[in-house]
């Protein structure tokens, strides 16, 4: 199947973030009530939790807000506060070579998937990274050269807290080093387990554990799959072959010492390639984050696509995802 994928710059909120949101809105908000909008914390509650954890992003999102409308549900839905539970796969690593480089695999319906690559200069902050949610990032990296992506942290605990793609923008709007990140990661409530991996232009680098029901641990991993300390829930890690891809990727790291393009090649292979879109989760593309160089590249099995965070991406493209055909059959 193809897919039409977009870059877009967008150096402060205005008439074309608007236009986006007009053009996502209608399948987000079917999404975001699916259990009842009662289902979702108030307004108040949700300008609340971004007052007391995110002061410095209040103004962007009251303006933001202001651009989508000002409407109650538009509101609550881009506060990320309390969102729908949401899993997905995916498998993330650094490369072991002298240079900082975060590769990266996402694995998800790509039917709920924004397709959108943006460039904002927001606050000041230039971020360039993959969109979820039209301000929340699934990936990115910054101008001070801090790199972040996520993977689902493998367990059905929901609590209160954001929506994960919301606190990477976080991160990236605040921060300029791995210790720095590390710190907000430590505090910021996420509704669900998720295992977040920062690297800097200095090659420090973190993976923080991050749960609603339990204090966020900060590791020195270099790999996250889809479990955190342990397998937690078994018949998705069954599903996701976390332990298994978990296991290849150490081996990568420390046996096989691949140059750093063989590294990347393989996150566009089985194990952490999956064409399993019958079943929900399949690798929509491969990130590639030199932080150091302020480089970002997409791969997929035919095209790879590059970035520079000091240039203005304008672009699209038409990308095939192989093996999504018999899912849309």
């Amino acid at each position: 199947m193809d897919y039409l994928w977009r870059a877009i710059d967008e150096p402060g909120p205005g008439a074309r973030w608007a236009g986006l949101f007009a053009e996502y809105w209608p399948d987000y908000q079917r999404w975001w009530v699916r259990d009842g909008a009662d289902a979702r914390p108030t307004y108040w509650e949700c300008y609340q939790a971004i007052r007391q954890h995110m002061p410095e992003m209040l103004a962007l999102y009251e303006q933001l807000c202001a651009l989508a409308g000002g409407g109650d549900q538009a509101a609550r839905f881009l506060s990320f506060f309390g969102p729908p539970p949401y899993l997905s796969g995916c498998s993330q690593a650094i490369w072991p070579g002298v240079e900082p480089v975060l590769v990266r695999n996402y694995d998800y319906s790509p039917l709920a998937f924004d397709r959108l690559i943006l460039r904002t200069r927001w606050q000041g902050r230039t971020v360039i990274g993959t969109s979820d949610g039209l301000w929340g990032l699934v990936d990115g990296m910054n101008d001070a050269g801090l790199a972040i992506s996520l993977t689902f942290g493998g367990r059905v605990v929901v609590g209160d807290g954001f929506g994960v793609p919301l606190i990477l923008r976080y991160v990236l709007q605040t921060c300029e080093t791995t210790e720095q990140a590390a710190a907000v990661l430590s505090r910021i409530p996420s509704h669900m387990s998720y295992n977040v991996t920062v690297l800097d232009a200095k090659r420090n680098y973190v993976t923080a554990y991050m749960a609603p029901d339990r204090p966020t641990l900060i590791t020195k991993s270099a790999v996250a799959t889809n479990h955190q300390e342990k397998v937690e829930w078994a018949a998705h890690a069954r599903f996701t072959a976390t332990v298994e891809r978990e296991r290849y990727l150490l081996q990568r790291m420390t046996i096989h010492r691949d140059t750093e393009e063989k590294f990347i090649s393989a996150f566009l292979k089985p194990p952490l390639y999956s064409s399993a879109f019958t079943q929900g989760f399949g690798t929509l593309y491969t990130a590639i984050y030199r932080p150091r160089l302020g480089e970002m590249e997409l791969r997929w099995p035919r095209g790879v696509w590059s970035f520079d965070i000091r240039h203005t991406i304008e672009d699209q493209r038409l990308i095939h995802i192989p093996g999504q055909e018999a899912s849309s059959a």
